[in-house]
């Protein structure tokens, strides 16, 4: 068992690790020593970081620490441990995208999420466990295994970010890299009990669009941390415009993390159980977020079920999400099939059997959906849903193929759903690049976390900040750690 003074060090904000590592109250070098014990205790447990780099982050640290002595200009990360999803190039650090034909790739530049947290200060512990390249909601490869839950390790963490989602659940490090193409940083941070925030499509910068294929134009990357505070001075850190990436976005002329002590005198949220076409919703999830979202009230802020309807999305999904995988991973699929997910290959083959007709009606359609939420933020400021349908369920049950589809054995309130049933509330803001964050709302029965989703108008993530801030005050959650 770690000793109290470092499991408290492992717990610490990361905001408060920078304000101790400027006076050296803390060393940049004790906190990195810290989590490298308490990850090569939990770490065999739960299996999240796949790739340590713990000789490096010693070394970053130190450079930390010495800079900190000279007095040299600090960095808005300096000296704070993070993780990076392995789906996230990192120059000379095994980059797997959790697939055995990557298995020992080794990138010759950094991502510019990348160079911006190391241009922040930060100290890089390692790379977090992914499925290959990303393609569902869990976290388990052919090289390293399954990720589990801390909460149950019977459970999942979730995924694509599963990894980066338990480790910072498990106390393995306050700040983690997570990426989200249809949900990839809101599930896992929903099911591990975390915050996770996927800002404006464009914000934080990517230029892996020839990898993710037609997946390329909704995936966002994105903090998974434990305090609202900590997302917030990490967006400061890695958003604006970069010419490799000709979808980036300017920065905002405004700190993330000093609009944080805004709190909006009016507010009109309205919340949705449904978005007008999930399939069903387990009562306790239901119960949880209905009793969240009318805590602000207490701010005077208007609260009111927004009978919201939505176009079903899940058919532009599907085509979007089989095609962009077809397009990336056909050319190796005669070399490689043996050595991929069966469940992996039959998208491949799914995406191949696209027209191009089916993918030109997909993109129409999805800018109806863009459009329709467009049309939602002209009444209100925020919208809240659930993240998920349902709690965190048994490890390798989010999909299994038959007969050239993918169905699921996810059963929510005795309804056996579809691959998109205990998803409904995460991909339709990725097919309109809207920001989202997940934010613990509650707990199960049975210790599993609930999450609520708080989505904002395009561009206006510091709201969406401000809102998860005004909930994190009200009903905090970092008290509860995972029992090991």
């Amino acid at each position: 068992m770690l000793n109290p003074k470092k499991e408290d060090i492992c717990f610490m904000s990361a905001f408060d690790m920078v304000e101790k590592i400027k006076t050296q109250e803390l060393r940049s070098l004790e906190i990195t020593e810290a989590l490298i014990d308490r990850i090569e205790k939990i770490n065999p447990i739960i299996n999240a970081y796949c790739t340590p780099t713990f000789d490096l982050a010693r070394e970053m640290a130190k450079k930390a620490d010495e800079t900190v002595k000279k007095g040299d200009k600090l960095g808005l990360l300096h000296g704070i441990p993070i993780s990076i999803k392995d789906e996230t190039e990192t120059k000379g650090i095994r980059t797997t995208f959790g697939s055995k034909m990557l298995e020992n790739n080794k990138p010759r530049r950094d991502e510019p999420i990348v160079k911006r947290i190391k241009d922040a200060g930060c100290v890089i512990l390692g790379k977090t466990n992914t499925p290959a390249f990303g393609y569902k909601g869990e976290t388990d490869n052919l090289i390293f295994g399954a990720t589990k839950n801390p909460w149950n390790l019977k459970r999942t963490p979730g995924g694509s970010s599963g990894a980066a989602a338990a480790a910072v659940a498990s106390g393995l490090g306050p700040l983690a890299v997570g990426s989200d193409g249809g949900g990839s940083i809101r599930i896992p941070s929903c099911f591990c009990g975390v915050y996770g925030l996927k800002a404006t499509f464009g914000r934080v910068p990517q230029t892996n669009m020839q990898v993710a294929g037609s997946l390329g134009t909704f995936v966002h990357r994105g903090p998974i941390v434990r305090y609202v505070k900590d997302a917030a001075l990490m967006l400061d850190a890695i958003v604006g415009e970069d010419d490799s990436d000709r979808y980036s976005l300017p920065k905002p002329n405004y700190s993330y993390l000093e609009k944080l002590n805004e709190k909006p005198k009016k507010l009109k949220i309205g919340y949705s159980l449904d978005l007008g076409f999930a399939e069903v919703i387990d009562n306790e999830v239901n119960t949880s977020v209905l009793d969240a979202v009318q805590k602000f009230e207490e701010f005077n802020w208007s609260v009111q079920e927004g009978r919201i309807k939505i176009r079903n999305p899940k058919s532009i999904m599907w085509t979007f999400w089989a095609t962009g995988l077809a397009y990336v991973l056909n050319p190796f699929l005669k070399e490689w099939k043996d050595k991929m997910e069966p469940d992996l290959v039959e998208l491949i083959n799914v995406g191949l059997s696209f027209s191009l007709l089916d993918l030109k009606v997909a993109e129409i359609q999805r800018e109806m959906i863009y459009l329709s939420i467009c049309q939602l933020f002209k009444k209100f400021d925020i919208i809240i849903t659930p993240t998920l349908a349902c709690p965190a369920f048994e490890l390798g049950k989010s999909t299994i193929v038959e007969n050239e589809n993918l169905i699921n054995d996810i059963i929510i309130d005795g309804k056996k759903v579809g691959p998109f049933g205990w998803l409904p509330f995460t991909y339709p803001f990725n097919l309109s690049g809207h920001p989202a964050a997940s934010i613990p709302c509650g707990w199960t029965h049975d210790g599993l976390p609930i999450g609520m989703q708080i989505v904002g108008r395009r561009l206006d993530e510091a709201t969406v900040l401000q809102v998860s801030k005004a909930f994190e005050e009200m009903a905090p959650w970092q008290d509860k750690k995972p029992k090991f």
